[in-house]
């Protein structure tokens, strides 16, 4: 019945088929051959369809690990010192017109700062960074030997509201520069630029331990 129905369709399809007059179990073979063929060009599609897939997935997986790459690398720059920022904190001015203002004042200030979260901070366009050293100098201070002199300009970004209690505070650096004759104003900004970068340094003797 099933190699009738099929000729009865090719028949009907095409006068000419060369399937005309073919046996019973030809034109049954030629079913289960055409079954097969189907099945193995479907299963060919799935697989084609799963690498696909797959392809999609790894490239949006690499693309989200390029991402953030250049993410934590931009912020190891900014701690670094070696790439500008910009954000919102404070700008700290401290004048010294009786030349009293010493390095470990600033220093201080400096400390301060860090421990109430500010991430990047320069100071008369020198950039601020973990190794950061202050010394005293003859009409000013050094910092990692550039000499500066007042007003010493703080420009400092983290959020303003911890920043600038941290120096008010009774005691602290504020109230310690007007005991030097030395004065302190803070200003809160919704824009800080930080753009005094530092060169970065190849370490001679350190090296990845990642295999």
């Amino acid at each position: 019945m099933l190699g009738l129905g099929l000729a009865i369709q090719v028949r009907s399809t095409s006068e000419n088929s060369s399937l005309r007059g073919a046996r019973q179990e030809d034109l049954v073979r030629i079913l289960d051959e055409l079954d097969d063929r189907t099945k193995r060009l479907e299963d060919e599609k799935q697989s084609l369809e799963r690498q696909r897939t797959e392809l999609e997935n790894s490239s949006d997986q690499a693309e989200e690990a390029r991402r953030q790459t250049r993410q934590k690398a931009r912020q190891l720059g900014v701690l670094a010192g070696t790439v500008g920022a910009q954000g919102p904190g404070i700008e700290l001015t401290v004048t010294d017109p009786g030349k009293s203002v010493e390095a470990d004042m600033l220093l201080d200030a400096v400390q301060e700062l860090r421990a109430a979260g500010a991430e990047a901070i320069e100071v008369n366009n020198v950039r601020v960074v973990a190794n950061t050293y202050f010394s005293d100098s003859s009409g000013g201070v050094r910092v990692d030997g550039h000499k500066i002199g007042p007003p010493y300009r703080f420009e400092v970004i983290g959020k303003s509201k911890d920043l600038e209690p941290a120096l008010n505070i009774p005691g602290g650096v504020v109230q310690t520069l007007r005991k030097e004759q030395a004065d302190a104003s803070v200003k809160a900004s919704e824009k800080i630029v930080v753009d005094a970068l530092r060169s970065s340094k190849r370490p001679d003797y350190a090296r990845s331990s990642g295999r």
